[in-house]
């Protein structure tokens, strides 16, 4: 894929989520939500791009099982577009963030975000590695719940059925396609430390820390919430009983 296409792909996913997103903005909105409009399109429209990145991701391997065996040198052309086409929304989400909000209030995100970039950008530069930056990709499958688990919440939902439900499948999906997969990910680095040039070895290594050491906090985050908060709740009860 030549440069000229990759940046046109680019491109167009960053014009494709800026698109979402006003949609998103013309739809019914919850009243409950209508207090913090921007984070209502944003999460919405970060929930579109993980159920297209998480079932094109699945997609790749199911068309391309090789690439899993060889997640260095095996190209496709179909996983070359999905990663260059999800660069194109950290991009966006990037900007659309650092123009909406506080420094003090997404710098985590941001940072994480320019993490990816690069790293995905080296896979689309280099054609080397997308099958790792695919694999980084499966993670979305959790972010679909995370998202809703989100909307739920903005929509005054957390008391629902619905969101109990969502909680058990969001925390299910992010011990197997999170914690698990940045662990095997982490591992694969490790034992291919030699094939892997020092440049590439050391953004891998440094993204894989930080990813784990903000998917670590995260699952606390949401077991205390969801979980340990509720079960609290109900202790409370049975003993008012």
């Amino acid at each position: 894929m030549e440069l000229g296409s990759v940046i046109l792909t680019i491109g167009g996913s960053v014009g494709f989520f800026k698109f979402v997103n006003s949609g998103v903005g013309k739809l019914p909105t919850p009243e409950s939500a209508c207090r913090n409009a921007w984070k209502w399109r944003n999460i919405s429209t970060s929930c579109v791009h993980s159920m297209i990145t998480a079932t094109w991701a699945v997609l790749c391997f199911f068309l391309h099982p090789q690439m899993a065996e060889d997640l260095i040198e095996t190209y496709s052309l179909f996983s070359h577009v999905l990663v260059s086409f999800s660069i194109g929304y950290f991009i966006y989400d990037f900007f659309d963030m650092l123009r909406s909000q506080k420094l003090s209030q997404s710098w985590e995100l941001l940072f994480h975000h320019i993490v990816v970039i690069t790293c995905f950008g080296l896979a689309v530069v280099s054609c080397r590695y997308v099958g790792f930056a695919v694999v980084a990709l499966l993670v979305e499958i959790n972010s679909v719940f995370l998202h809703i688990r989100q909307i739920l919440r903005m929509a005054n939902m957390a008391a629902s059925t619905l969101y109990r439900v969502n909680s058990m499948i969001n925390l299910g999906t992010y011990v197997v396609f999170r914690i698990n997969t940045l662990a095997w990910m982490t591992r694969w680095l490790v034992l291919n430390r030699d094939k892997v040039p020092l440049l590439a070895y050391t953004l891998g290594s440094v993204g894989m820390a930080i990813m784990t050491a903000m998917n670590i906090v995260l699952f606390c985050r949401l077991l205390r919430s969801d979980f340990l908060k509720s079960s609290t709740r109900e202790a409370k009860k049975e003993k008012e009983m």
